[in-house]
């Protein structure tokens, strides 16, 4: 029997930066909420270059819209790591396509999603505007490198 997706009807009541958000979904028990880890993707973190810019882009597709979640698993620290639709819209897939979010490579299962950043990347959309623009991850791993 092949496994089905679990499929979250929710509110978007936060938006944390580019690739995090906060739902509240009604359960069984009650309404919850849920942070979100949007998957497979890695936006600019907020002190780096693009990191506003991505927070207000997923804000501007997602906050206080219904979202349906898709959950993939739970990261390190307790986020609910899934694929998000806001009003029909694909946010992982909108974030990348919109320049405000890489590919995140380790994490990637959806191989599509690097013709979407390979089209942001022509176009010189958001963060590809940057001649050199740097992955968060190389950005928080440089940070943490430091003396």
């Amino acid at each position: 029997m092949a496994a089905t997706a679990v499929l979250i009807a929710c509110l978007v009541v936060g938006i944390a930066d580019g690739d995090t958000l906060t739902v509240r979904c009604e359960t069984p028990v009650g309404p919850t909420s849920i942070k979100v880890r949007l998957a497979e993707i890695d936006a600019p973190e907020k002190a780096q270059a693009f990191g506003e810019r991505s927070k207000h882009n997923l804000s501007d597709l997602c906050f206080n819209r219904s979202a349906v979640v898709v959950p993939q698993t739970t990261d390190r620290y307790g986020r609910t790591v899934a694929h998000v639709a806001c009003g029909g819209r694909d946010a992982n897939v909108e974030q990348v396509r919109a320049g405000m979010a890489w590919v995140y490579d380790k994490y990637v299962g959806d191989q599509l999603l690097y013709s979407v950043q390979e089209d942001a990347r022509s176009a010189r959309r958001g963060l590809w505007s940057d001649p050199q623009p740097i992955p968060p991850w190389e950005w928080r791993n440089a940070r943490r490198e430091r003396p």
